[in-house]
């Protein structure tokens, strides 16, 4: 939460704000920016930074009224609060010695242009600055850059100030005056592309700063790129300021207008997005219990008894029935939702989970080996045999602690684990040729059952040893270290840079697959067993690891994850209404786009492409598909190849998703706005294996066109460079990634880390087991003194 402390008016639609960031106005430089949400039912929008005062802890914001976050931003009063603002984004601006320096400023862009002007000022640079404006009330902060200028020239559009006239013709009087070496610009689009073709006319070096269209501003969604220089560039972490002359202005002006019409008409129902002030600790999430259950059994209290195969209990079952008997059930099926019916809701679970006496009769086919594989083939290390044997005797919550003592997710982990290649794979029944015991099914049984009994019990936390480590990230990694971690008894400090605690989890994966509210109560335990939590913290930017240590972490653990997006490079793939699988899931699941209630915008697709065959991709597509879209999966090897879980192939088809394997995207078609219109596709064969293990796909030379209004692409992420790049001394790996030796230690004595940014890639259930590795010898290290 941050508050207004003092709100000025500058024009009829024109406002200024000063906004308590202390963290922000410590570690903000000339040229960046940040993200803001006014409230819990607002979307993340860019503004740039005018002033920042370290020793107030103030930013200072100008904001217009164009749309409905801005319009909510000015409409609010000094002592009122906005609920988040993250920062700061982006690269600051390269500040030397250059000599005559043009800063052109136009409208708001007057404002952004300030702390950069005033920046090349105090390097030694001679600075002229024009101002711009349609009438006179439109020049602000004049005084301000008066200061901080050599000279100021001031163009109005109907001569009611300074000279009649637009910002290029006071940028080219300038130089047919004296000699120039750079120009900067900051405005309105259309203002900086002519700024630029004028600098460009005279060869001077010349740079403009975008402020495009975004929603996580750290390079997650992809939703600002731009071509620059005929490459793809993410605005917010390449930028935001560019070459001018390379920038695709044609693109830039189209892309600003994506959300165009749907923007209107949010503003014809401006009251209904209109909620209460917020007020800080007023939406703080306790997760109280879904439901209470009275007929939980008596159950044991030593951790011990609950384990110990030798146990008189376990070896009890194991004489009740016979392997043959065990081996005589058949294995459970999961009750779902009709697929007719939950192809239309986006927020009901389309797995219902097991009736106690489902899970009782599954767990009966558990031969509880001696020596168990399943074990050996989770990455977390769980004791399977032990929680299942505790579901046969109906000691549903003693199974639920089981799972605790190695799992910090087990509601997670039993839903979107792929345990049909990791625990289940290993299971003995395959070797017997039967279906293996339902382990993922019987997870999220047991931590159901506890969840929805309100009988929560905390796992064993060792005494405090004042220890402070620190975590970057709230995904499955960071949060598994994290549980791990304040369990030996240090003092766990979790940074997040959004605003939700949860990563993937709550941006990546739709409620359909995992309720947040599932993911709200696993992260609510932590935090009761003592896990400090803060959002809207960026290591690298909002705070810097030397800070971090300087406060004392003695330790810390980057779990920052594989946030950005890949696309395909090819012809029109940064054509409106083509998007990642990354900002698609963002808008629709972290920031509930689809309900009309809520500011952020999303286009809902009639004829919607997905291209991919992973995990992602088949979120991507039955999101579609719940929205009303005809969507049809495009996907460049057979069906025997995609790498999603069986079960969602299954469930997308069953709801209707269209499949058109060995196809593949080799240029997009564009209608006269700049929108996709089709996708011209490459057929396929494939050819021999390639290191995956998979055959290679290869074009035959043939192509078909398909007609859509929408691509989601869901071709996989890269480690986002932001957290790697800001830590002197990490060695990378490839791509980007932090390299790490066995024990997730990295170059660095003090950070380990783990996850999709040491991976490139992982699933939930990997990255945890990376969590615990780290924790277990990062703990071993720091206890050593």
């Amino acid at each position: 939460m941050n508050k207004i402390i003092k709100k000025d008016q500058f024009s009829e639609k024109v406002f200024c704000l000063e906004v308590e960031a202390p963290l922000i106005a410590h570690s903000c430089k000339a040229g960046q920016f940040i993200i803001l949400r006014v409230d819990k039912h607002s979307e993340r929008v860019p503004y740039t930074i005018a002033k920042a005062d370290d020793e107030k802890g103030t930013l200072t914001l100008v904001v217009q009224e164009v749309g409905l976050s801005s319009t909510k931003l000015c409409n609010l009063n000094e002592g009122d609060y906005v609920q988040d603002i993250v920062g700061p984004l982006g690269n600051a601006s390269e500040i030397k010695k250059f000599g005559t320096v043009v800063c052109a400023g136009g409208g708001i862009g007057i404002a952004a242009i300030l702390p950069i002007l005033t920046a090349l000022h105090d390097a030694g640079n001679r600075v002229i600055s024009v101002l711009a404006g349609r009438t006179k009330n439109l020049i602000i902060m004049e005084d301000d850059v008066r200061k901080e200028s050599d000279e100021v020239i001031i163009m109005t559009d109907d001569g009611s100030y300074g000279e009649k006239g637009v910002v290029t013709a006071g940028v080219e009087k300038v130089i047919q005056s004296e000699h120039v070496d750079r120009i900067l610009a900051i405005g309105p689009p259309v203002m900086m592309k002519f700024t630029s073709l004028l600098a460009k006319k005279y060869n001077i070096p010349n740079y403009v700063s975008l402020n495009t269209i975004m929603v996580d501003g750290t390079g997650m969604c992809g939703a600002c790129r731009l071509t620059i220089g005929g490459k793809t560039k993410f605005v917010c972490i390449d930028g935001p300021e560019f070459d001018g002359d390379l920038v695709n202005w044609d693109e830039m002006f189209k892309r600003m207008g994506t959300f165009k019409n749907v923007e209107r008409k949010e503003m014809e129902h401006y009251e209904e997005h209109v909620y209460p002030t917020p007020q800080p600790g007023q939406d703080v999430k306790v997760c109280a219990a879904e439901a209470q259950s009275t007929d939980a059994k008596a159950e044991s209290n030593a951790e011990d008894d609950l384990t110990d195969r030798n146990a008189p209990w376990r070896a009890e079952l194991r004489k009740a029935m016979n392997a043959k008997e065990r081996k005589a059930i058949e294995r459970v099926v999961m009750p779902e939702l009709d697929p007719e019916y939950r192809a239309k809701t986006r927020l009901e679970e389309v797995n219902k989970g097991l009736t106690k006496e489902m899970a009782v009769r599954e767990a009966h086919r558990c031969l509880d080996c001696a020596k168990p594989a399943c074990v050996e083939g989770c990455p977390v290390n769980i004791n399977i045999p032990a929680f299942i044997k505790n579901i046969e005797r109906e000691h549903f919550l003693d199974a639920a602690k089981v799972l605790k003592q190695t799992s910090a997710l087990p509601a997670v982990c039993g839903r979107v684990c792929p345990q049909e290649k990791q625990c289940e794979s290993r299971c003995i029944h395959l070797k017997m040729n039967e279906p293996a015991v339902a382990i993922g099914y019987l997870e999220r049984f047991a931590a159901d059952y506890e969840r929805e009994s309100g009988q929560v019990a905390l796992p064993h936390i060792e005494p405090s040893n004042g220890i402070k480590v620190a975590v970057v990230g709230s995904g499955p990694s960071g949060l598994s270290f994290a549980g791990d971690m304040v369990k030996k008894g240090f003092e766990v400090y979790v940074f997040e840079a959004l605003h939700e605690i949860g990563g993937v989890l709550k941006y990546g994966i739709p409620e359909f697959r995992l309720p947040n509210s599932i993911v709200d109560v696993e992260i609510d335990n932590l935090r009761k067993a003592g896990v400090h939590f803060q959002t809207d913290t960026i290591i690298g930017k909002t705070i810097s690891v030397k800070e971090l240590e300087e406060k004392g972490f003695k330790g810390i653990f980057v779990g920052s994850g594989a946030g950005l997006p890949n696309f395909m490079d090819i012809p029109g793939e940064n054509l409106i209404n083509i998007m990642s699988s990354n900002e698609y899931l963002t808008r629709v699941n972290l920031m509930d786009a689809a309900n009309p209630k809520t500011d952020t915008p999303v286009i809902l697709g009639k004829k919607v492409i997905v291209v991919g065959g992973g995990n992602t991709a088949m979120d991507s597509c039955r999101t579609a598909k719940r929205l009303g879209a005809d969507v049809t999966l495009v996907y460049r090897r057979s069906e025997a190849e995609m790498p999603a879980r069986l079960e969602e192939v299954k469930h997308a088809k069953e709801e209707g998703v269209n499949f058109l394997t060995l196809h593949n995207p080799k240029e997009y078609l564009a209608d006269e706005d700049g929108r996709v219109k089709a996708a011209v596709l490459d057929v396929m064969k494939l050819g021999e294996t390639d290191a995956s293990g998979r055959r290679r796909p290869e074009s035959t030379g043939e192509t078909v066109t398909m007609e859509c209004d929408q691509v989601i692409v869901a071709v996989g992420v890269s480690p986002n460079p932001l957290v790697p790049n800001s830590i002197e001394g990490l060695e990378l790996g490839r791509k980007n990634t932090i390299a790490v030796n066995e024990q997730m230690q990295s170059s660095r004595s003090d950070i380990y880390a783990g996850g999709d940014i040491v991976r490139g890639g992982a699933t939930v259930i990997l990255a945890m087991g990376d969590g615990r590795r780290a924790a277990t010898n990062m703990a071993e290290q720091l206890l050593k003194g």
